[in-house]
C-alpha cells in the first residue's frame, strides 16, 4: 500500500508554486494601496513574469525581497512558531484560490473591480520568513493589477528605501553566485516615486529624482549630461484610457497620454536641473523610465505612474531602452 502511494507521488510531480509551498505563503492584495498611490508617491517594485505563473513569481519574489527588503504587509512573524498548521494551511489555500481567480479575470478586461471571494479589504497579507538581523523593516505591499505577468510591491509612503540599491544589489549577488537566479521573475524595475499622470506632477517628480542623482554624483557627474528617456504604456494604448467625460481636450490626462508630448515634459525637467545635457539612446549616462500602472479598483481617467532615474547599468538600450533583464537565455536573448 505505501509502495503504491510512493510511485502516485513520484508520477504526479508537484506545480512549480506548490514545490515551496510550505516554506513561504502568497501575501493577500492590498486593496488600500491604490488609492493611496493616488494620493501620493510611493517607492515600489514592477516585476515582469511569466504569464499564468505569477503565483510563483511572487513566492520567488518575496524570497528574493525578504534578504534586501524585510517582511510583506500583515507581517505575524512575532507570533508563535507554533501556531496551528490546518490554520496556515487553510490561509494559503485561500490567498492562492484570489490569485487564480483575479489573474484570470484580468485578461483581456479593461476594467475589475477590488471584490473576491469573501477576501477581507484590510490590506492584510501573510508575511514572508525574514531574517531581522539582516533586512530592514521595511513592509512591501502586494498591489492588484489589470495585467497578466505582472507584480507591484509598494512600499508605505512613510518608509524611505533606496530601491535602486537594492535591485542593484540583487544584479552584484547573482553576479557572485551568492543569489540563484531566478525562473519565473524576469525584470525588476525600481519605481523611486509614483504620480499621476499629468503634465505638472510629472514635471516635478522628473526634477527632484534628477536633482537627487546630481547630489549624489557631485564632481564625478559627466559633462554634457547624457540622458535617454522611456515611457511604457504596458500594452495599454491610448485609446484604452478613458478620459472624463468633463476633462477638456486640452487637459494634462489627454495630452499626456501622447508619447512624444510625455518625452517632451520630462526632457524639459532635466533639462531644468542640468542645462548642459544632451539626448543619446545609445549610451546615456541617466535614463528616465515612466512606466504605466495598470492598477485595479480606480476610477477612469486616473492613471499612475512609476517614475525612476536609473544608472546606466540598470539599464539595456536594444531593442528599446528599460530596465535589465535578470537571466538572459543560453542564446544571448534577454528575457521578455
Amino acid at each position: 500500500m505505501e509502495s503504491n502511494e510512493a510511485e502516485e507521488e513520484r508520477e504526479s510531480p508537484m506545480a512549480p508554486w506548490e514545490q515551496h509551498a510550505k516554506v513561504i505563503s502568497i501575501p493577500r492584495f492590498d486593496y488600500k494601496a491604490p488609492s493611496s498611490l493616488l494620493q501620493r508617491s510611493h517607492s515600489a517594485f514592477l516585476i515582469t513574469c511569466t504569464i499564468k505563473r505569477e503565483k510563483s513569481a511572487t513566492k520567488e519574489a518575496m524570497s528574493i525581497f525578504s534578504k534586501y527588503v524585510g517582511p510583506f504587509n500583515g507581517d505575524t512573524s512575532g507570533s508563535s512558531g507554533s501556531s496551528d498548521a490546518n490554520s496556515d494551511t487553510k490561509r494559503r489555500k485561500i490567498c492562492t484560490e484570489e490569485i487564480d481567480q483575479n489573474i484570470g479575470n484580468n485578461v483581456g478586461c479593461p476594467e475589475i473591480t477590488d471584490g473576491a471571494g469573501g477576501i477581507p479589504k484590510d490590506g492584510s497579507s501573510i508575511s514572508a520568513n525574514t531574517d531581522k538581523t539582516e533586512a530592514p523593516e521595511f513592509v512591501l505591499s502586494l498591489v492588484k493589477l489589470t495585467r497578466s505577468g505582472l507584480l507591484l510591491l509598494t512600499i508605505p509612503v512613510e518608509n524611505s528605501l533606496d530601491t535602486i540599491d537594492v535591485v542593484s544589489k540583487i544584479f552584484c549577488d547573482m553576479d557572485s553566485g551568492s543569489l540563484k537566479s531566478p525562473l519565473w521573475c524576469h525584470r525588476i524595475f525600481p519605481i523611486q516615486a509614483t504620480c499621476s499622470l499629468n503634465e505638472k506632477e510629472l514635471h516635478a517628480v522628473v526634477s527632484k529624482l534628477v536633482q537627487q542623482y546630481v547630489n549624489e554624483k557631485g564632481n564625478e557627474l559627466a559633462s554634457p549630461l547624457k540622458f535617454a528617456v522611456g515611457f511604457n504604456r504596458r500594452g495599454t494604448e491610448e485609446n484604452h484610457l478613458k478620459i472624463p467625460k468633463d476633462a477638456s481636450k486640452n487637459s494634462d490626462h489627454s495630452v499626456l497620454l501622447d508619447r512624444n508630448k510625455c518625452f517632451s515634459v520630462v526632457a524639459a525637467a532635466v533639462k531644468g536641473i542640468v542645462s548642459d545635457s544632451v539626448v543619446d539612446l545609445k549610451s546615456p549616462e541617466l535614463s528616465i523610465l515612466v512606466e504605466l500602472l495598470p492598477l485595479s479598483g480606480v476610477s477612469n481617467g486616473s492613471v499612475v505612474v512609476g517614475v525612476s532615474a536609473l544608472p546606466l547599468k540598470l539599464v539595456s538600450t536594444k531593442p528599446k531602452l528599460c530596465i535589465k533583464p535578470l537571466v538572459g537565455d543560453k542564446n544571448g536573448k534577454k528575457a521578455s
